[in-house]
């Protein structure tokens, strides 16, 4: 039996009787279904409007209607409002398909192109009654981890924002302010952004006494042995312009985004306050905690990743497919390429991406094999790839038995199997 014969089985032997079967078109007003009960050729369509209380009443005329026995939901959303809705409803089991297979679905069957909302209901509802196997259910996971992905996934999009926003400043400063990109390494810290409130150009902050200057640096936390020498510096700095439009229009929107990144910068520490809470209260931390390079940021990403949930994934493979990190083999006759996968949960494959990057100045063995990929002439980007994939199957070991990771028991394993990596028994530490 092929694996995907095996996954066939094993998602029919997990679903329960359905005694319905219905796909859902999500739209921002309304939402058209196509419904078909099970063992009936007969196809019902009707229209849903997008508000709790609409989907509350259309749940329950199901409910009764079939007496509370399981149904099947097509939809074409994994997150979003519709989901979040029809997720409390026990009876409702969800199966997202993917945008993109539903598109080549309706090219498959209407060349023309042709789209209107009730015919993708249709084919939807098409997509999970015969082709359901194809499909991986929705089922949540605690209340707990769910939390926590939704933290880890919010933190890094609070990380991104700081970014563009610190990355508008620096080009503005450019113009009219540089010296200040060079006395702060880093324009997010709240000294960058205080300092800017208090005096916001060159000029501005020349004119401020050293005794007022120096009790600022010291406030706000500086080395005061670097007190003196930036003194020195403002005192002795140049303007980059003397345009007063191009300081005056520049001002205010450095204002605007140094406050918004102490904002951001206030919300990311509490975030990561509240992640650490929660992922240390997790049964499964001391296997996330003991690998190498993960730390307070990775540690918590990949706890989430992976999950409470052992039966989403039988074998280590099948979670290198789903989250993007095995690349896709692709043959026309005599020809055949590899690349890599893009449709995948992007954030989940950069998840496991930088945890490898992150590995490599902490695990001799891994330092080692990335060197190993680079010397055959691979980028960094495909060197931290291979070495990920490795590293899967070593957390997918310790996941599923739930022990943490231990470096002996995989050199040991390598070496009964006579793998050689270089420089594999040398740990490597950070400067």
């Amino acid at each position: 039996m092929t694996e995907q014969e095996q996954q066939v089985v094993a998602n029919q032997a997990a679903e329960p009787v359905f005694a319905a079967f219905v796909a859902i078109d999500w739209a921002d007003k309304k939402h058209y279904w196509s419904l078909q009960v099970a063992n009936s050729g007969k196809i019902e369509r009707g229209c849903l409007e997008n508000s709790p209380e609409a989907v509350e009443v259309w749940v329950a005329e199901l409910s009764q209607r079939f007496e509370q026995r399981p149904i099947a939901v097509a939809l074409e959303q994994r997150r979003g409002a519709l989901a979040v809705m029809l997720s409390k409803y026990g009876q409702l089991h969800l199966y997202p398909v993917h945008p993109l297979t539903l598109s080549k679905y309706r090219e498959a069957w209407y060349p023309s192109r042709s789209k209107d909302d009730i015919k993708d209901a249709d084919l939807l509802l098409e997509i999970v009654t015969q082709h359901r196997e194809r499909l991986r259910r929705l089922d949540p996971d605690t209340e707990e981890m769910r939390l926590l992905q939704f933290q880890v996934e919010n933190r890094r999009k609070l990380i991104d924002e700081r970014t563009a926003l610190s990355n508008r400043m620096t080009d503005s400063l450019k113009i009219y302010f540089p010296q200040l990109l060079q006395w702060f390494d880093d324009v997010t810290a709240p000294v960058a952004a205080n300092l800017l409130n208090k005096w916001p150009t060159l000029e501005a902050l020349q004119k401020a006494k050293p005794s007022s200057l120096e009790k600022f640096f010291r406030e706000n936390h500086c080395k005061t042995e670097k007190i003196p020498e930036r003194l020195q510096q403002i005192k002795s700095a140049i303007p980059a312009t003397y345009d007063a439009a191009v300081i005056s229009g520049m001002v205010p929107m450095v204002q605007v985004w140094a406050n918004q990144i102490a904002v951001l910068c206030k919300a990311i520490r509490e975030l990561e306050t509240r992640i650490e809470r929660n992922a240390k209260s997790q049964a499964d931390w001391a296997i996330f905690d003991s690998l190498p390079g993960a730390g307070d940021v990775m540690a918590p990403r990949l706890l989430a990743a992976m999950g409470t949930r052992r039966e989403r994934f039988e074998a280590a493979d099948q979670l290198q497919c789903f989250t993007g990190i095995a690349p896709v083999k692709e043959a026309s006759g005599k020809t055949e390429w590899v690349h890599m996968r893009w449709a995948c949960p992007k954030f989940l494959r950069q998840t496991f991406h930088e945890w490898a990057a992150c590995s490599i100045p902490f695990c001799g063995w891994a330092k080692g094999y990335y060197d190993q990929q680079k010397a055959k002439g691979n980028s960094h980007h495909t060197a931290v790839r291979a070495l990920a994939f490795k590293w899967m199957r070593i957390l997918y070991a310790c996941w599923r038995d739930r022990q943490p990771y231990q470096e002996e028991v995989y050199l040991a394993s390598l070496a009964k199997r006579r793998i050689s990596i270089p420089a594999l028994a040398k740990a490597v530490k950070m400067p």
